[in-house]
């Protein structure tokens, strides 16, 4: 009796132990795997760390966001899909603060916004998209560590209305607008303000290409000589109505806008394809412009966005964006502040 206890004892010992030891095995090669996954993806995007323990800490967050990534996409519920991108070793907060960059006005209430042009336009193309009529220049970068996202808003803004009066597309310069426009501006660490972006250009009488001031992605002084030589320029801007995606849809019709969008979650950090209809809120903290918008095969209406991440985020740098959301203030609050410059 007591020897057939025994024998039963030990069995379930051994079962216990292996449950244990495979468990333990699963655990290991799953961090193994994690490691090795980490390791191409450092090779892929050329990153390297100061030391090992910033290694292991970029492993963790690494590890934490890739297990999101696919947690999400394995749902396959939603109307987009994300992707380990070269952001994949950040927090969400060092993200938003490394490549956002977007700035409160303290313009006052009571400034002149000028007239919107837009808003007896009733013949509305179903689908627009302004990279098809030539007035979109190749997707750029802010950089790591410039909170720019405002000059490139603005400089699309500005290329594609140049385009479509002129007929010329020219690529001008974000770093003027980083280096020269003082008001609302605290350049790469605190951003800046598209209207006053908008501003500047006004009273500069102009903005430089981008070849004659080439972007650095970091603060700098104002050079007057290059700041000088305009390429385009601009008469006035338009300040769109708030929470009115009607009105963004006018003149998105008639030329490339630039919007505002709260960018904090990890889905648009991570975001892929499709039309984004993600959770987000309206603490805006992202510049954009729109250029474009239309319906998507399972009838989702969207935004066509460009974003100033580089080609690796997103859809080859551009983003689809649910429109027509049900809230005034649109998904992610892009209806709060658009603005559009006139030549």
């Amino acid at each position: 009796m007591a020897l057939t206890l025994g024998k039963k004892l030990i069995t379930v010992m051994l079962l216990v132990l292996g449950t244990w030891i495979s468990k333990s095995l699963s655990r290991t090669l799953l961090e193994e795997s994690f490691v090795e996954r980490h390791e191409q993806w450092m090779t892929q995007h050329g990153r390297n760390y100061v030391d090992d323990a910033e290694k292991k800490r970029r492993l963790k967050i690494f590890k934490d966001n890739v297990e999101y990534i696919d947690k999400v996409n394995n749902q396959g519920n939603r109307t987009y899909r994300l992707s380990v991108n070269e952001f994949a070793d950040l927090t969400n907060e060092e993200f938003i603060a490394t490549h956002t960059g977007y700035k409160i006005s303290t313009q006052p209430s009571s400034s002149p916004k000028n007239t919107f042009r837009y808003g007896n336009l009733s013949r509305i193309p179903m689908t627009m998209d302004w990279r098809e009529k030539g007035a979109v220049t190749p997707i750029k970068s802010q950089g790591q560590y410039c909170g720019s996202c405002w000059a490139f808003s603005a400089v699309a803004a500005v290329e594609g209305i140049y385009q479509i009066k002129t007929g010329n597309l020219i690529s001008l310069s974000e770093q003027q607008l980083v280096d020269c426009v003082v008001e609302g501006n605290s350049g790469c660490n605190g951003g800046g303000v598209v209207s006053y972006a908008f501003t500047y250009i006004i009273q500069n009488q102009g903005l430089a290409t981008e070849e004659n001031y080439p972007y650095e992605a970091m603060d700098g002084t104002c050079d007057q000589e290059k700041a000088s030589i305009n390429a385009a320029r601009i008469s006035e801007f338009v300040i769109l109505p708030s929470n009115n995606e009607l009105a963004i849809l006018q003149a998105v019709a008639t030329q490339p806008v630039s919007v505002s969008l709260d960018a904090t979650g990890h889905d648009l950090q991570f975001y892929a394809s499709g039309v984004f209809s993600g959770q987000c809120g309206t603490n805006l903290s992202h510049d954009v412009t729109a250029i474009g918008y239309g319906t998507s095969e399972d009838g989702t209406k969207y935004w066509l966005i460009k974003n100033s991440w580089g080609t690796n985020w997103g859809e080859n740098g551009y983003m689809r964006i649910q429109r027509d959301s049900g809230a005034p203030e649109g998904l992610c609050g892009i209806a709060m502040q658009a603005s559009y410059p006139v030549v």
